[in-house]
C-alpha cells in the first residue's frame, strides 16, 4: 500500500486522501461504501482543493464495497465536474472490475485508463494537464 507523502500538503477527505504531483492531483482512496452523500461531500472537497477547475486525477484504488446504482450514477455524473482525466493505479484486476461496475453501459465521460505501476499512470495523465 502507497503512503501519502511527508513533504506534500494532504488534505484528508471521508472517502479518500489528496495531495498535489506536478499539477496532477494524486488520491488515496480509501475501503469504504460509497455512498451519494460521501460522494457529495467529496465532490465539495475536490472542487475546494483545485478552486472549481477540473485536474488529471491520480487514484490508488482500495477494494471497498460496490456502491447501489444512484451512487454509481451520481458518481460518473460528478467526474467531468472535477477531473479532467483519471488514471486509476490497483492490483491487476480491480480497476477493470470497477470501470466495468460503472461503465458497463456507456463509456466513461472522461478519459481513464487502468494501470498497475503509477510512473506509468503519471506519464499519461501529463498530457491532460
Amino acid at each position: 500500500m502507497i503512503e501519502p507523502p511527508k513533504d506534500k500538503q494532504i488534505i484528508k477527505g471521508a472517502i479518500a486522501d489528496y495531495w498535489f504531483e506536478d499539477s496532477i492531483l494524486v488520491s488515496l482512496s480509501k475501503s469504504i461504501t460509497r455512498t451519494v452523500e460521501n460522494i457529495g461531500g467529496n465532490v465539495a472537497l475536490v472542487k475546494q482543493i483545485t478552486n472549481n477547475k477540473p485536474v488529471p486525477l491520480l487514484i490508488y484504488l482500495a477494494s471497498s464495497p460496490v456502491p447501489d446504482k444512484a451512487t454509481r450514477k451520481f458518481s460518473t455524473e460528478q467526474l467531468p465536474v472535477i477531473y479532467s482525466a483519471m488514471a486509476m493505479v490497483s492490483k491487476p484486476g480491480l480497476s477493470k472490475f470497477i470501470m466495468n461496475i460503472l461503465f458497463s453501459l456507456k463509456p466513461p465521460p472522461i478519459p481513464m485508463k487502468s494501470f498497475t505501476d503509477d510512473k506509468a499512470a503519471k506519464e499519461w495523465l501529463k498530457q491532460y494537464v
